[in-house]
């Protein structure tokens, strides 16, 4: 019966386990202070602190990171359970796509033809585009970010802390010859110490250049990491402008619904001020009162008419179609006549427009004031009569 056996160098087992035995006494005797030890040079020293701290900061970055991308600490140790068995991770519902879900649901059976039922299906709508935004978002921003930085982190980090360690372990091989050289008595002893004193001398120098090049490879790697944290910066700013828009679109198709209680755009009134301040701030602005102050008696803001009713308001006819530029003005159909009156300070480019239950700012030079020429007509009588 044949038994292979390991095949152990008993001499290497022995020198390793001297090394340690050594290695171990030469540790506790710096940590009671009793015997000298070898000091890193204040340039490798400064290259160590930054690294221990890029490294602890750099992991709280990617784990708060994705804290903000996955909030739920059950999900992500699920990805990351699914990552390391190289399996795709699970497609999951945002919280958003399941309101959606269930306000698309609840607005069909309320009836698609009611304005709350439209509603909902609407908002329901908007609602998954912004979870498949999140997406998105989500996705992009592992991949720009978080996935380079914990790339760092697993591979040039871990490499550095493992060279760092083996430097440790010369320093102490180095040390302990030292005491050896110091302790020797007869002349063959202190020969043979003097060569493994030079033997390890050069080892600790070799490894010491090793360490310091990693050590020095950190400030590339920020520098790398300074691009990845400007992509992520450009996807997040995509994905809250792509939000934005989903927003404006839900306002608008809101708006044109209509109902018992029309939808009116939120800060409608703040975008009409900041327009009408713009074009005001010369001599229209003069013509409004002299005032720049946007508060009028009582509280109310002079950005818009106080208590206008429609027929308070002049009519006049759309001369081409315009296209709004943001939810503050209304999209205009050539000839359509509406409802116009002057802004609060009065605005030499715009008016403020009623269009049938949407009310914002419409452009002057796209107007043909109709209630004029009616009055023009009226006058044009009383002034033959006069002569």
């Amino acid at each position: 019966m044949n038994i292979n056996l390991p095949n152990f160098n008993m001499k290497n087992l022995v020198r390793e386990a001297g090394s340690t035995i050594s290695r171990v006494v030469q540790l506790t005797e710096e940590k009671l202070g009793t015997t000298e030890r070898t000091e890193y040079d204040l340039h490798f020293q400064n290259l160590a602190e930054r690294a221990d701290v890029t490294k602890s900061w750099t992991e709280k970055i990617v784990r708060d990171t994705e804290s903000v991308l996955i909030p739920n600490p059950q999900n992500r140790v699920e990805d990351y359970i699914f990552e390391k068995i190289e399996k795709s991770r699970p497609k999951r519902l945002s919280n958003l796509e399941h309101l959606a879900l269930d306000m698309i649901e609840a607005g069909g059976d309320f009836g698609q033809d009611l304005p709350y039922g439209q509603a909902l299906i609407k908002v329901g709508q908007a609602e998954q585009k912004l979870g498949q935004c999140e997406h998105d978002f989500i996705a992009t921003s592992g991949i720009c970010f978080t996935q380079p930085l914990r790339k760092f982190l697993d591979g040039e980090m871990k490499t550095i802390t493992k060279e760092r360690g083996i430097l440790e372990t010369k320093r102490l091989d180095l040390d302990a010859c030292k005491n050896r050289v110091k302790k020797a008595r007869s002349m063959l002893g202190q020969q043979s110490a003097e060569r493994d004193l030079r033997v390890a001398q050069a080892e600790f120098d070799r490894q010491s250049e090793i360490t310091k090049l990693l050590l020095d490879g950190i400030s590339t790697s920020q520098a790398s990491h300074l691009r990845h944290l400007h992509a992520f910066i450009q996807t997040q700013v995509r994905y809250y402008k792509q939000c934005t828009d989903v927003m404006d679109q839900l306002q608008r198709e809101l708006a044109n619904l209509g109902g018992p209680t029309p939808y009116v755009p939120l800060e409608l009134h703040d975008g009409i001020a900041s327009k009408t301040n713009a074009s005001g701030s010369g001599g229209g602005a003069n013509r409004g009162g002299g005032s720049g102050n946007n508060t009028g008696m009582g509280g109310h803001r002079l950005n818009q008419p106080m208590h206008v009713n429609t027929d308070q308001m002049q009519r006049a006819r759309v001369l081409c179609s315009y296209d709004a530029k943001d939810h503050t003005e209304l999209n205009l159909n050539a000839n359509e006549v509406i409802f116009v009156t002057e802004c609060s300070p009065v605005s030499e480019d715009y008016m403020y427009g009623k269009q049938g239950l949407m009310k914002g700012l419409v452009p002057r030079a796209f107007l043909e004031m109709l209630d004029d020429e009616k009055d023009d007509e009226r006058d044009r009588p009383a002034n033959i009569a006069a002569f």
